[in-house]
């Protein structure tokens, strides 16, 4: 259920629709990883992640391209 809704909040978010982002969660740690094009996109992505209710922690394996 997180991992859907965090991934739906990614998809929803215009400053990230060319962006390669995985989602994965495992007991409310969600891990990013994939393809973004700016270290902004990944904050943006790691913020997002974190509001999102049941989350603990948000880990980053996110690269830029």
């Amino acid at each position: 259920m997180i991992t859907a809704k965090v991934k739906a909040v990614i998809f929803n978010e215009t400053t990230l629709k060319s962006a390669e982002i995985n989602v994965e969660t495992y007991k409310g740690v969600v891990q990013l990883s994939g393809f973004v094009n700016s270290q902004a996109e990944i904050d943006t992505a790691v913020r997002l992640a974190r509001e999102i209710k049941g989350v603990k922690s948000v880990r980053n394996g996110m690269e830029r391209k």
